[in-house]
């Protein structure tokens, strides 16, 4: 389909990778117990659009340029590790009945959500290096080929998140009744969240 070869394995990869934890989960589960479903949503569609434009950076070969210019890259790296680490030190500081650390309005949930998937260049590098893997070498890539694969991360990202934010909002709605549980639950979002800049920032 598309130039893909092998779709099926596509899709169940894209799958396995959205599953695993990460900067872009939390910021679903965090933004739906913060601004419930309209939130939740809102930060999926950030996520997607930040995928989107790291996958065409990829195609477009920025990930070579960045290996070219490790400087940059580690530029990039260090920016994101330190936006990750200021975000999840806002929260662990966060006293109770204070702001949200995240902001209420959707819009700022996409932006948010936008700036965490765009601030990891090594997403760029993966794009890169997983794209060739499923080209059908039958058939030459082409924007179709690449705009399929975008498509159906696009897609199954959305339905991925439609999954977790509702899932998340189900169980907030539980917690809420509890104020102690949700604090520790925002401490431990943000524990979380230094720990992946810290990650970003000492990986190689």
């Amino acid at each position: 389909m598309f130039g893909v070869a092998d779709y099926g394995a596509f899709v169940v990869a894209i799958i396995i990778f959205l599953a695993i934890p990460g900067p872009g989960n939390l910021a679903l589960i965090t933004s739906t117990g913060k601004g419930g479903v309209p939130a939740g949503l809102a930060a999926t569609l950030g996520i997607i659009a930040g995928d989107q434009v790291l996958m065409w950076a990829a195609v477009a070969g920025v990930a070579a340029l960045l290996v070219a210019y490790p400087a940059a890259f580690h530029a990039v790296q260090w920016l994101g590790a330190a936006y990750l680490a200021w975000l999840g030190l806002r929260m662990l500081l966060a006293k109770p009945g204070s702001a949200p650390v995240l902001d209420i309005q959707p819009r700022h949930y996409f932006r948010q959500a936008a700036v965490i998937t765009l601030l990891n260049p090594k997403a760029i590098v993966f794009y890169m290096a997983f794209f060739p893997l499923f080209i059908d070498p039958q058939q030459p890539a082409s924007l179709l080929t690449f705009g399929g694969m975008a498509l159906t991360i696009a897609v199954l990202t959305f339905a991925y998140g439609l999954v977790a934010v509702l899932l998340t909002h189900f169980l907030a709605s539980r917690l809420r009744a509890n104020p102690l549980v949700g604090r520790v639950l925002e401490k431990v979002a943000g524990l979380f969240l230094i720990g992946f800049g810290v990650k970003l920032a000492v990986s190689r």
